[in-house]
């Protein structure tokens, strides 16, 4: 029996235009019972067996997310191609880390905080890996 990461749901408080901002990244809407709910799903890679999801619903107008969590990562093969693709406005600029990670941070419209990175094989085989 073997875990997997099925999805991650995060709170919204306006539906239209977090559907806007999710679609615009590439995720596909598979689930739509907006303005209550709604789940999205990953485009398929060659190395999974199934797409992760993404869902998302309602909150109040008043609520506001955790400063920096729940940190959400979304992984992708050229990262600095991809903010320009899809005109974001991360945080920061793109930088790569001292754990050879190369992130950027963008809010989606609820400000829940995303953070977009391209590892390659550092994510799961750094040169540090325990072996």
């Amino acid at each position: 029996m073997t875990l997997r990461l099925n999805q991650v749901t995060l709170g919204t408080k306006d539906m239209a235009a977090s559907v806007s901002f999710y679609q615009n990244l590439g995720l596909t809407l598979i689930v739509d019972s907006a303005p209550r709910y709604v789940r999205f799903e990953f485009p398929l890679r060659d190395d999974t067996p199934e797409p992760a999801t993404l869902s998302l619903h309602d909150v109040e107008e008043n609520w506001h997310p955790p400063q920096d969590w729940p940190l959400i990562y979304f992984e992708l093969d050229d990262l600095d191609e991809f903010i320009k693709a899809h005109d974001l406005s991360p945080l920061t600029p793109p930088e790569t880390k001292s754990y050879l990670w190369r992130e950027a941070d963008i809010l989606d419209p609820s400000g829940n905080r995303i953070r977009l990175y391209q590892a390659g094989k550092n994510r799961r085989f750094p040169p540090w890996r325990v072996t």
